[in-house]
C-alpha cells in the first residue's frame, strides 16, 4: 500500500507531514500532488475493498520527476472513529485535510443515514483524532465545506456569513461538520478552518457529476457512440472553478497566520445549459439535437443560484481563481474526447 524513496536524515527531519482524507477522489489527488511537489510526506486513507479504485493517484508513483516523492497509502473509514484515532495518532501529520465524504447530492436522498455516517460523523471523527494528537503535538485540519450548505440562499452572493438553509441530507451533513469545526476551533484552541468551496471541476471529476456527465456524453456522441444526454433542471446556476486552483487555497488556510473561515469561488455564475452550450459548441455539436430532460435526475429540493464571494480569501490567503470556465470545459472536453477514441478502437477491434 505505500510507495517511498527515504530522504537523508537532515531533510527527513525537517519535511512537513500531511494526512488526506478521500485521496483517491478528484480534490486529493491534486492535493497530493500539490503537497508532493511542495516536500511534503503524504499519507492518504482508503477504504478497504477487492479492488484498490487509486486511478487517480497512480500516476504519483510512477512520475520519474519526483523521484524523492513520499507517498504512503493506508486503509481506514471515516466512520470508524478508533481507526482515524489510530492513523492520526500513528502517523503526527502537521496537517489533515479531511476530504473525504458521501458527496454526491442526489445519493444523498437515497442514501441519508449514510451521507451523514460519512460526511457529518466522519468530520467529527478527524477533529477528536486531532484533538487527541494535540494534546502531545500540534497539529492543523482542513475541513471540506460546500457551497451546498447555502441551499435556498439568502442573499447573493454567498460569504462567508451567509446563513446557511441547506437542501439535501448532504448539505445538513456539511452544516453539521461546518459548525464541528468551528466549535473545536473555540472549544479546544484548535487550529481548524472550513473552506467553503463553490463547484470545481477537472478531468478527474467522477461521471456521476453533472459537468463531467456532459463532457463524456458530449464527446462520445461526436464519435457516434451515444445518440443522447439525459439531464434534469438546466436552469440550476453555480459558480463553477477548476479543482486544481483550489486545492491550492486549501493549503494557504493552512499557511494563514489564524485559523479562520474561507469561500473559493469565482465570483461568477452560469446554467447547466450555459456549460452543456459551451461543451457542445467546442465539438462543433447542436445541444438541442441531442440533450433531452429526464425528471429522474430532478431533485427532491432544488438548489436553484450558486454564485461565491472569494474577496476574503483573495485579500488575506492571496487566492483567486485562475482558470475561466472556458478553459475548463476545454481541458475536460480534451480528455474525454481521448477517452471516447480509446472506447471507439476497443469497440472496433470486437466487432
Amino acid at each position: 500500500m505505500q510507495a517511498a524513496v527515504h530522504l537523508p536524515g537532515d531533510q527527513q527531519e525537517m519535511t512537513k507531514v500531511a494526512l488526506i482524507t478521500g485521496i483517491t477522489g478528484q480534490d486529493g489527488s491534486y492535493l497530493a500532488e500539490l503537497l508532493l511537489e511542495k516536500g511534503y510526506d503524504v499519507h492518504g486513507i482508503v477504504r478497504r475493498s477487492s479492488t484498490f479504485g487509486t486511478e487517480r493517484i497512480d500516476h504519483i508513483y510512477k512520475d520519474p520527476h519526483n523521484p524523492n516523492a513520499r507517498l504512503f497509502l493506508h486503509y481506514g473509514d471515516l466512520t470508524d472513529g478508533q481507526s482515524i484515532t489510530n492513523l492520526v495518532l500513528d502517523i503526527e501529520p502537521d496537517e489533515i485535510y479531511n476530504l473525504g465524504a458521501q458527496s454526491h447530492v442526489r445519493v444523498s436522498f437515497d442514501q441519508p443515514a449514510y451521507t451523514f455516517q460519512a460526511t457529518g460523523g466522519g468530520a467529527l471523527n478527524v477533529l477528536e483524532a486531532a484533538r487527541q494528537l494535540n494534546k502531545r503535538k500540534a497539529t492543523k485540519v482542513y475541513q471540506a465545506s460546500s457551497s451546498e450548505m447555502f441551499g435556498e440562499v439568502l442573499e447573493t452572493p454567498q460569504t462567508e456569513r451567509t446563513p446557511f438553509r441547506p437542501q439535501s441530507p448532504y448539505a445538513c451533513a456539511k452544516v453539521y461538520a461546518f459548525h464541528q469545526t468551528v466549535n473545536y476551533r473555540e472549544s479546544y484552541d484548535m487550529f481548524a478552518v472550513n473552506g467553503i468551496l463553490f463547484n470545481h471541476e477537472s478531468p478527474r471529476r467522477g461521471e456521476t457529476f453533472v459537468t463531467r456527465k456532459i463532457t463524456r456524453a458530449a464527446t462520445r456522441i461526436q464519435l457516434g457512440l451515444q445518440e443522447k444526454l439525459y439531464l434534469g433542471n438546466l436552469a440550476a446556476k453555480r459558480d463553477w472553478g477548476y479543482a486544481k486552483d483550489y486545492v491550492e487555497g486549501m493549503w494557504r488556510m493552512l499557511q494563514h497566520d489564524e485559523p479562520d473561515d474561507f469561500v473559493l469561488a469565482t465570483g461568477e455564475t452560469q446554467t447547466v445549459q450555459d456549460f452543456a452550450d459551451l461543451v457542445f459548441k467546442q465539438l462543433e455539436l447542436d445541444p438541442k439535437d441531442y440533450i433531452e430532460i429526464d425528471p429522474r435526475y430532478f431533485r427532491p429540493a432544488e438548489v436553484d443560484l450558486l454564485l461565491g464571494d472569494p474577496s476574503k480569501a483573495s485579500e488575506k490567503l492571496g487566492w483567486t481563481a485562475s482558470t475561466s470556465l472556458e478553459e475548463l470545459a476545454r481541458l475536460m472536453v480534451e480528455n474525454d474526447l481521448e477517452l471516447a477514441r480509446q472506447e471507439a478502437v476497443v469497440l472496433s477491434s470486437q466487432a
